[in-house]
């Protein structure tokens, strides 16, 4: 996602058009040989540094970055007679949009497919695990940050998997869109030259069909110059909602560390605290809410801005582009913050057992609930007098149990309920994640 990235993509464009442009059958401009194609592929393949720094010196002359490319790319042509003869078909009929929309949409399959899909997937795999692992482990629930209704952790963190399984899927379900279609979308410099040629038809197969250059993108048949970037805002909208879901989970994580509910593996010779030394600090959950911040912030402004452009072109979309990779890196860092804190996470069902054993009053609920079955009056109001604002204990709750008018076999039931079991379907909903 970097500017010599971003060089590179250029250099695959001009020379997949190029190649595809020597097989249309115009007497102008033979197919290329077996030699000539291996040669255009190593030049995209074996993309350095050095020449990332030599297409910008160009540009310091040429002030237009793909112009320079344009340049760098016929300079390598010399002592090969077939490729200097055929160099004037480099950038033929293209505007520099052609080149750049759809190198974008390649960094964008990259960054994509390569590091944000395959690092969203080891959040999935790791929370999916731990909710099977922790599945019946019965946890006091909090509403508004009160004592609630009781869950269980893996059921808990079930939650998350759901969500981000599908978000992670409508990131990966988006389609990324080129188009090569001229300076103002109509083919207009493409017709002067061959008029009978079925360009639109052409330029479909050059940005759809998979080649050793690998494009493999959707074609975009309407636009002013540039790309519309819908599908950029899509995208980025779409990583930036997966990246709220997990700022919601960073968040929990942070506040279960701060119950007792998880405890922190230690690492030998760090240091939580510079001046109190019993502290393990959740700072990767920290540090990935942080980042995850970041880089919303970016991406929301790309996918405001971006479809916006005055008539058939400004360049105000240029050097917003050139931050995908920022807001995309923040994302990724904050992935590997959150791994790295998932893969240090102990359960302490110690703690969590004791926060359950100190909360009979979830209780009421199902009490009352009993007790609207059988008709009994009033069961809510009676349970509200009873539980609000008292501590509660077994004793007091299996109490009121025993004084009640129902059949004897659902006061056994209630009677051999506690907070720790009271958990519904949540361990089954976890296990099957």
């Amino acid at each position: 996602m970097s500017e010599l990235g971003y060089m590179q993509r250029r250099v695959q464009v001009e020379v997949a058009w190029f190649i595809a442009l020597s097989d249309c059958g115009f007497a102008e401009f033979k197919p290329l040989s077996p030699g000539a194609r291996t040669y255009l592929l190593g030049l995209v393949k074996n993309f350095s540094e050095v020449d990332g720094l030599a297409i910008k010196e160009i540009e310091k002359t040429t002030n237009h970055d793909v112009k320079a490319v344009e340049y760098w790319l016929k300079s390598k042509f010399e002592a090969r007679p077939e490729l200097v003869g055929a160099q004037e078909f480099v950038h033929f009929a293209c505007t520099s949009e052609d080149i750049n929309n759809t190198s974008h949409a390649l960094q964008l399959k990259s960054g994509r497919d390569l590091v944000v899909l395959p690092a969203l997937d080891a959040i999935i795999d790791k929370l999916r695990e731990m909710a099977h692992n922790f599945a019946d482990v019965a946890m006091l629930s909090r509403t508004h940050g009160q004592t609630a209704s009781p869950s269980t952790v893996g059921k808990e963190i079930a939650n998350v998997v759901v969500r981000l399984v599908a978000a992670r899927d409508k990131i990966a379900s988006i389609k990324l869109l080129a188009k090569m279609n001229g300076a103002v979308g109509n083919f207009n410099a493409h017709l002067s030259a061959w008029p009978d040629f079925d360009w639109e038809a052409f330029s479909r197969r050059v940005i759809e069909t998979p080649t050793p250059l690998g494009l493999g993108l959707t074609f975009q048949p309407y636009s002013i110059q540039i790309e519309p970037h819908d599908y950029m805002a899509e995208l980025f909208d779409a990583v930036a909602r997966t990246n709220t879901i997990l700022i919601d989970w960073a968040r929990d994580v942070w506040g279960y560390v701060g119950l007792g509910y998880f405890k922190q593996r230690l690492r030998e010779g760090e240091v939580g605290s510079s001046t109190m030394p019993h502290k393990v600090n959740p700072i990767d959950f920290e540090n990935a809410e942080g980042n995850l911040g970041l880089a919303n912030a970016l991406l929301r402004h790309l996918s405001e801005k971006l479809p916006i452009s005055r008539w058939q072109r400004d360049l105000s979309d240029s050097t917003v582009l050139r931050n995908m990779g920022v807001a995309l890196g923040y994302a990724t860092l904050a992935y590997q913050s959150l791994n790295t804190g998932l893969g240090k996470l102990e359960i302490n069902e110690v703690a969590i057992a004791a926060d359950l054993d100190a909360s009979w009053e979830v209780l009421a609920e199902p009490i009352q609930t009993v007790m609207r079955r059988f008709g009994l009056p009033q069961p809510y109001e009676q349970l509200k007098k009873f539980t609000r604002g008292e501590p509660m204990t077994r004793e007091l709750m299996q109490g009121f149990i025993a004084k009640l008018e129902i059949p004897q076999a659902e006061k056994q039931r209630l009677l051999a309920m506690t907070p720790g079991s009271y958990t519904g379907i949540a361990a089954v909903l976890a296990k099957r994640v």
